[in-house]
């Protein structure tokens, strides 16, 4: 029995090449052309009734159909047809070329990895043979020309399209390979590169999801984090976008839809790309995948992201809105449960950007900074450089020693020497954890609306010593206890999950797999049940149990349900405490890549909410903000510190404000 067909584009029924042919030229005859008719007839025919079009095309009015089309239409809609009337194999050939020439540009190397690191066997043996039936050339020695090293190395080995077939699993190498990628990589001082190129280069992609799993059992870590960290540059990228294909290519290409399109501008070479190339094989996985990733439809953000007829060409290509969808097709469960289990195995080693100074003088701090803010004028330089440098622990010993020296209280100096962001930034980096998240809290509440986002970041992510420290420092600086001033600021159930939170009384310790079963199929039948009681079930499990443990509540919760936690909590639930759940959700899930994604808002789009900045860089910068870079690298395919730095020179951001931000950001990745 074959697998069952995940395209979008199928085999239409009733095909008449000449008929076809006829429409296409009629619609390119006399003045203008007829783009609706010609992206209508186009994206409903397979590519190879595209192919008899072409024929049925030179036949009927001895012209070139491509010719024609690329005459007649413009822009990127014209790229788009043509790249649906090339020979997937002639596709891929004239991408690697086209790669290849312009070697250098700085996106070509992504195309050829993309390529490469995703086609069968049988693609690979059809692109090299289109390759050099189109320009008289063999693409090996073009790839060996225009790339180096290790890069080269593997290009080479992929091009061969040697990689054992699916159903050869060698069960006595598992380990013995998982062991010797280990020995390899993390084991030892430097990298046996020729190892990972041989291993991931010709295992077949079941026996190499089996070596993975058995990697994690090894290292305590994933295989893309050792690979992060053993390998650079395109080769680096290169082996992460094989691991990534052996894993589920219909995630990964989710990924790289995704990240073609935000942001500023739409990298359209590569969503033409993928929308042609995937049409006819897993679009229908892809989709899911990324609504699974990005809790978003890849129908709608094309809307958002493209226009005219090219849009309307790429809607076609994507073939229906999941955002409308509830349950996972059978692949995305299965991916969706793996995600869950990976979560719930890694272990991630967190580390911040700031450490405490090693050459620490409290009292010689304190004069520098007294020097800095005397007479007229300000040393802003001295006072970032000192504070940016030292841990909070010993920013606690500059304050007390320049007051026990000087008589004098540094936060009211600093205050009165700064101004707008710096002095918000300067002054934040100068409080107590505690005494920060109890201001942040204060400010989220007063004055005209509520800041629920900012409170629900807050309670969502600090553990419950943090909670506890942060309730008794809003009590003493505001003789009003937090329970009293959430509960007079918000309402109902939003309200209930704030108050839940802020007890600080999450369960702590490992997961109890029986409970989590059991917990798990609470939710799933919660689903069905009314919305108050679904509400009030979700709550009391995800408001309650430890983070190990709700991964893998989550996790067996696929299982029981074949929904995905994320989109349930999306459509059936709304407002404020929706968002509250979801937040939970995403930091049990993995919290440096919540921050991240909180960073982003932040920045993008017109505006920086600055508030939202200055609480993420200050509170996490001794905990967890060098992942956060990470996470942010990885999804928004720009650094952290590349961000700040082009996002600060619009508004009210002075130099001084995006100096001291980048310094807290650590470095560029």
């Amino acid at each position: 029995m074959g697998k069952e067909f995940r395209g979008t584009i199928a085999v239409q029924p009733d095909f008449d090449a000449g008929s076809d042919a006829e429409t296409l030229y009629n619609a390119m005859k006399g003045f203008g052309s007829d783009k609706e008719a010609i992206l209508n007839l186009i994206t409903s025919r397979s590519n190879a009734q595209r192919q008899e079009i072409r024929g049925a095309y030179k036949s009927q009015y001895g012209k070139d159909l491509i010719g024609d089309l690329k005459y007649e239409l413009t822009g990127k809609f014209e790229r788009l047809i043509v790249c649906l009337m090339r020979p997937p194999a002639y596709h891929d050939a004239k991408e690697i070329r086209d790669a290849i020439k312009d070697m250098g540009a700085g996106t070509d190397e992504k195309c050829l990895i993309e390529i490469l690191a995703s086609r069968t066997n049988e693609q690979i043996h059809n692109m090299v043979a289109a390759y050099k039936d189109a320009y008289d050339r063999d693409l090996e020695e073009d790839v060996i020309g225009d790339t180096s090293g290790h890069f080269k190395k593997m290009l080479i080995v992929l091009l061969q399209g040697s990689r054992e077939e699916d159903d050869v699993v060698s069960e006595d190498l598992v380990e013995q390979d998982a062991q010797d990628l280990y020995d390899a990589g993390e084991a030892q001082w430097g990298t046996d590169e020729a190892k990972f190129i041989m291993l991931l280069g010709n295992r077949s992609v079941t026996h190499l999801q089996l070596v993975f799993d058995e990697y994690e059992k090894i290292a305590e870590k994933s295989i893309e984090d050792s690979i992060k960290s053993e390998l650079s540059g395109d080769f680096e990228r290169l082996m992460l976008a094989v691991v990534q294909c052996i894993r589920s290519k219909p995630m990964y290409f989710a990924k790289r839809l995704y990240k073609s399109m935000k942001g500023l501008g739409t990298a359209d070479n590569t969503l033409i790309r993928i929308m042609v190339s995937r049409s006819e094989i897993d679009m229908l996985d892809i989709r899911e995948c990324f609504r699974l990733r990005y809790e978003k439809s890849l129908y709608n953000m094309i809307q958002d992201d493209t226009s005219g007829e090219y849009m309307r060409t790429l809607l076609k290509l994507c073939g229906g809105d999941d955002d409308i969808a509830g349950e996972f097709f059978p692949e995305a469960a299965q991916i969706a449960y793996k995600m869950w289990e990976i979560s719930s195995m890694t272990k991630v080693q967190l580390r911040g950007t700031v450490q405490p100074y090693q050459d620490f003088d409290p009292a010689s701090d304190a004069q520098a900074l007294r020097k800095a803010m005397k007479g007229f004028g300000t040393d802003e330089d001295t006072i970032i450089e000192i504070l940016t440098h030292r841990s909070n622990a010993q920013r606690q010993e500059i304050r007390r020693t320049f007051k026990s020296l000087l008589g004098r209280d540094l936060m009211a100096d600093l205050k009165s020497e700064l101004s707008k962001n710096l002095e918000r930034l300067i002054l934040g980096l100068m409080m107590t954890p505690a005494e920060f998240d109890a201001k942040m809290m204060k400010k989220a509440m007063e004055g005209a609306g509520t800041d629920e986002h900012s409170l629900i970041e807050i309670l969502v992510t600090r553990n419950n010593q943090e909670i506890q420290e942060m309730c008794s420092a809003y009590k003493k600086a505001y003789k009003k206890s937090l329970e009293d001033a959430i509960a007079s600021e918000t309402s109902g159930r939003f309200k209930r999950i704030l108050i839940s939170l802020a007890q600080g009384a999450r369960e702590e310790g490992p997961a109890d797999m029986a409970r989590a079963l059991e917990d798990a199929q609470e939710l799933a039948d919660a689903c069905n049940a009314d919305s108050d009681d679904m509400e009030d079930k979700f709550m009391s499990i995800l408001c309650t149990r430890s983070f190990p443990h709700l991964r893998k509540v989550f996790q067996e919760f696929v299982r029981c349900s074949n929904k995905d936690i994320e989109q349930i909590i999306k459509k059936e639930m709304s407002g404020d405490f929706k968002n509250a759940l979801f937040a939970i959700v995403r930091s049990v899930k993995n919290q440096p890549s919540y921050f991240s994604d909180r960073l982003y808002k932040a920045m993008k789009g017109l505006g920086t909410d600055d508030r939202a900045l200055i609480r993420i860089m200050v509170s996490r910068s001794e905990i967890d903000l060098f992942n956060i870079r990470k996470e942010f690298k990885e999804t928004h395919d720009a650094s952290l510190h590349e961000f700040i730095q082009v996002e600060m020179l619009v508004g009210d951001t002075s130099g001084d404000y995006r100096k001291t931000l980048l310094i807290l950001c650590g470095g560029e990745d």
